[in-house]
């Protein structure tokens, strides 16, 4: 297949119209994100975290774990902005990872044969549905989950600048920045580990290329490197060792594995499902196999398996689903975490599915424009919306964990964490309520029953509510 010539979109100047679509998508869906209030994680590692509260506090912890990740925290303590400044910084990431979507989906699909034209608009749609897609706002308007979309925009980079050093023959390119900022990924969360998977992943669904595996594992060589000497390091740091032993000792691997199979099918649901998002899904682990897992492994088994032996035959299609799976490969993998999965990890990942609904529009299109013009109208406009609405209920904790329970009304914390925020409002009743339910829920839970057992005798937890606590009485108390 010969590589197809670059161009312009009619009637666009360049490439300049697209990203500026981009940027006010972001704009649009994600004005409101700016009101957000701080949630959940937010406390411990932003708030409350005195590692985070400036520059040199910063420096005087480190060596540590996500560097990179908590010099942005102690930047943004440092600048004053407070709250607003963080969801800001959130928001340009996002605005900054879409830019970078379409630059590598454009590229991808020059490369898969695609003209010109429907190469940029196959992009543009990738990039509009990847920024607008509700399930986003985990990574953007969830302050601390800026560890998932800052270190997407590194490794979205690396990849960026490989690919262009690759095509136009640079050194500097391919084996200097690319791999730096490869580095800057894995320094703000170590996701970014699959970067050199990617790359090979990138070389092989290249059609317009013969395949040559040496060449692929040399043109990377410098990213496999970094990436062992990255392992290395990090298990010389008591805090990764301590990580990984919590991982291991909360599931074996087998486990884990047959646990994440049912991870993987939640986390595909929630592609669809945008009105029924749920930051604290406390998704029960089945380490078990049975009928279902094994049903859904080897669901996973096959899609890959397909897609890799396909793969020079359907570049877009293959590449989407390896794509996918790689992404979620760092968090749904080996090392067990204690939440199975979260909506974030769909971050990167989303990539993917985005440039299936891209090109399957597409196809549409060359049977009806109008009608693929609508679909995909249909599809922005709803996902926009969507995001929009989902931005609200980060807006303060009450509605927050409400907004949980009504989602996971199984899960004791999310109850514990909604009485809380209740009692933070000095909305008393409701908050033993609450507590109550958790109780019920999770019988051995001590702090549940500490924070119930001082709001009964008066005295609610330390540095909760602007309420002065002689003020704090018991349900039903004169």
């Amino acid at each position: 297949m010969s590589r197809p010539t670059t161009g312009r979109w009619p009637g666009q100047t360049g490439r300049l119209v697209p990203g500026l679509l981009v940027l006010l998508a972001v704009a649009i869906a994600y004005g409101n994100a700016l009101q957000a209030s701080f949630q959940f994680d937010d406390w411990d590692v932003i708030v409350r975290d005195p590692r985070v509260q400036s520059v040199a506090a910063w420096w005087a912890s480190m060596p540590g774990m996500r560097p990179l990740l908590k010099l942005s925290y102690a930047l943004n303590h440092t600048s004053g902005w407070g709250v607003a400044g963080f969801h800001a910084v959130n928001v340009l990431i996002h605005a900054g990872n879409g830019l970078l979507v379409l630059a590598l989906a454009r590229r991808f699909c020059a490369q898969a044969g695609y003209l010109p034209q429907a190469a940029g608009w196959l992009a543009l749609s990738t990039a509009l549905i990847f920024v607008l897609h509700p399930v986003q706002t985990e990574a953007v308007t969830y302050a601390s989950g800026r560890s998932t979309s800052l270190s997407g925009f590194f490794a979205l980079a690396s990849i960026a600048a490989w690919a262009a050093g690759r095509d136009r023959g640079s050194a500097l390119l391919l084996w200097l920045v690319s791999p730096l900022l490869m580095l800057l990924g894995l320094a703000t969360k170590e996701t970014a580990v699959v970067v050199p998977a990617v790359l090979l992943l990138w070389e092989r669904a290249d059609v317009s290329r013969a395949w040559s595996a040496a060449g692929a594992l040399g043109r990377s060589a410098v990213h496999w490197g970094l990436v062992l000497a990255a392992l290395v390091l990090a298990l010389g740091l008591p805090a990764y060792r301590d990580f990984l032993a919590a991982g291991f000792a909360t599931r074996s691997v087998a486990e884990n594995l047959v646990a994440q199979g049912h991870g993987i099918a939640y986390l595909l649901g929630q592609l669809v499902n945008v009105d029924r998002l749920n930051a604290d899904p406390a998704l029960p682990a089945i380490t078990t196999l049975n009928g279902e897992g094994a049903l859904l492994l080897a669901f996973v088994a096959v899609a890959a398996g397909t897609a890799l032996v396909h793969l020079r035959r359907f570049p877009l299609p293959a590449f989407a689903v390896l794509w996918f799976l790689l992404w979620l490969a760092p968090t749904n993998s080996l090392v067990a975490r204690l939440d199975l999965v979260n909506d974030r990890q769909l971050y990167v990942a989303l990539v993917g599915p985005a440039l299936l609904l891209a090109a399957a529009i597409h196809r549409l299109g060359t049977r009806s424009p109008a009608l693929a013009a609508a679909a995909l109208a249909s599809v922005l406009v709803l996902t926009g919306l969507a995001t929009h609405l989902r931005n609200d209920v980060y807006r303060d904790e009450v509605g927050f964990w409400r907004n949980v329970v009504e989602q996971s009304p199984h899960n004791p914390r999310a109850f514990n964490n909604l009485g809380i925020a209740l009692a933070d409002q000095c909305d008393l009743a409701r908050a033993g309520a609450a507590w109550r339910r958790a109780l019920e829920l999770d019988p051995g839970n001590v702090r549940v029953a500490v924070n119930l057992r001082l709001l009964e005798e008066g005295v609610l937890p330390d540095g909760v509510g602007p309420c002065p606590l002689l003020r704090f009485r018991p349900p039903g108390a004169p």
